[in-house]
């Protein structure tokens, strides 16, 4: 693979929509680096320019300024090498129904200019789970397979960067979980990713990295634990061995008192939990068992949006 450092690197990236008398901002100097080998998380809600900067490095949309290069490679300078240098993955199941799974790849693959004896169908088909499916017509496909079928298409070239744009969306849990390991697969063998997803479960289960974008612009841009470290709210349960009354200390750890069980919310840099237990033990309360629960992604993503 090319030496370089970043799998994308962008640099002030406008663009701007034009409607009649309005126009729409989908990027606002917008600025990302996306480290090669990494899985890197790109969120925001609907309509935030996820999709936009997508369609960018694709070239399905021209930016009105700034610079994007593709592992190393300017979009604009050396357009057609940088677009092999990456499979892209849509939201839209846009494939052709009259076309069996092997046969799509083939054509792909032709596309790409790829010679037969290179091609690598059967293994891609094999690694995304549909092999037995391969001469079935694409229509015969479920919604998961399909969605596979998809990733399959962008990697018939050996793109050094895979981009999924919201693939599991439409998806059961099983086949998500399925498609979460293939993901993190292709990763441990060195392709880059960069996912946009609606479920911040699966970001938080695959990103190291990860970008939360609103209106075109960037909200935040770190690592996965540092975001989730900015959020230090943490709730505990006590399963209670009798009912009790609720002391007036507690009152500031906002109780919630559900039969023999207590949850009691806290801010783990104030407090800790064992002043809390001290809490209840100097006040006769007697617990069997204690859950806590830490923020996740999810706190983090909702404060961002409503603070900016």
């Amino acid at each position: 693979m090319s030496d370089y450092k970043y799998s994308i690197e962008a640099k002030n990236v406008n663009k701007i929509f034009y409607k009649k008398s309005s126009q729409t901002n989908a990027l606002d100097n917008f600025n990302i680096r996306i480290k090669k080998g990494s899985i890197h998380g790109l969120l925001g809600p609907n309509g935030a320019g996820k999709s936009t900067f997508i369609n960018i490095l694709g070239g399905l949309v021209k930016k009105n300024s700034g610079t994007v290069s593709i592992c190393g490679l300017n979009i604009d300078s050396f357009s057609k090498q940088s677009k092999f240098k990456i499979g892209i993955v849509p939201q839209e199941l846009n494939i052709d129904p009259f076309f069996s799974p092997n046969e799509l790849l083939e054509l792909q693959a032709g596309l790409y200019g790829i010679p037969k004896k290179e091609r690598k169908t059967e293994t891609i088909l094999k690694n995304v789970g549909l092999h037995e499916q391969k001469n079935a017509y694409a229509r015969t496909l479920s919604g998961g397979m399909r969605r596979r079928l998809l990733v399959a298409k962008a990697l018939v070239h050996s793109p050094e960067m895979l981009i999924l744009d919201e693939p599991t969306a439409g998806v059961d849990v099983e086949l998500r979980r399925s498609l979460w390991n293939y993901i993190k697969r292709i990763n441990d063998e060195g392709t880059t990713i960069c996912l946009t997803t609606h479920y911040l479960e699966e970001a938080e289960e695959l990103c190291d990295n990860i970008t939360i974008i609103n209106n075109g612009k960037i909200l935040t841009d770190d690592t996965k634990q540092n975001l989730l470290n900015t959020i230090s709210n943490k709730t505990v349960s006590f399963s209670l061995i009798t009912k009790i009354k609720i002391p007036e200390i507690l009152n500031k750890y906002k109780p919630i008192l559900q039969g023999k069980k207590l949850i009691l919310n806290y801010d783990k840099d104030i407090v800790s939990l064992k002043k809390i237990i001290d809490i209840l033990n100097s006040n006769n309360i007697e617990f069997k068992e204690i859950n806590t629960f830490e923020s996740d992604l999810e706190d983090v993503f909702i404060k961002l949006i409503k603070k900016k």
